[in-house]
């Protein structure tokens, strides 16, 4: 089983990426999490360009959510909203809408920022567009705040309660994504 995770930070040190690879840390045997790493190559949206051609960068986002059983989010939280950049890969992925490559695929959506609140109004905006592309959305949410000082040396969350909450998410996740290999069975 492979879930797919996608942080909405373009920082080379993200708090949102090393939270992803916490959550890898969690999950079980022969689960895997492939990060994908193409977010800062997406150009804005352009209803003139998707006429055209798909940008590469959309292509390969879309492949790899095709390919992904699950998609785990991370997202920081830029002036109390998502970061410009990850809502305009959504806006990219969603279209044409009825066969874009989230509808009916379990996302669930975390985030960390370096303030008190752990991202939770940005992680609220991705859940409402996720759920509006169609995505089998985890209603949930992980709050990692203080991001820098947040993991321990050896990735982990250094929080053991934070920890708990993201393994619960986690099982819920993948409970959805056994779910919908049984109902395609």
């Amino acid at each position: 089983m492979k879930v797919l995770g996608i942080s909405g930070s373009l920082r080379r040190d993200s708090h949102n990426a090393a939270l992803l690879r916490a959550a890898a840390l969690q999950l079980p045997p022969g689960v895997e999490l492939e990060l994908w790493e193409g977010l800062k190559a997406v150009p804005p949206y352009d209803a003139d360009d998707e006429a055209e051609a798909r940008p590469r960068a959309i292509r390969e986002l879309d492949a790899a959510i095709r390919d992904a059983d699950a998609v785990l989010i991370a997202t920081p939280e830029y002036n109390h909203s998502v970061p410009g950049q990850l809502k305009n890969a959504l806006d990219w992925i969603s279209r044409p809408l009825a066969g874009n490559p989230l509808r009916n695929k379990p996302v669930a959506v975390i985030g960390a920022s370096t303030g008190l609140f752990g991202a939770v109004w940005a992680q609220a905006e991705v859940r409402k567009i996720a759920t509006a592309i169609g995505a089998n959305v985890v209603d949930r949410e992980l709050p990692v705040g203080q991001a820098a000082d947040a993991f321990a040396e050896d990735g982990r969350l250094a929080d053991d309660e934070l920890e708990l909450v993201l393994a619960d998410l986690l099982a819920e996740l993948i409970g959805d994504v056994r779910g919908v290999l049984a109902q395609a069975a």
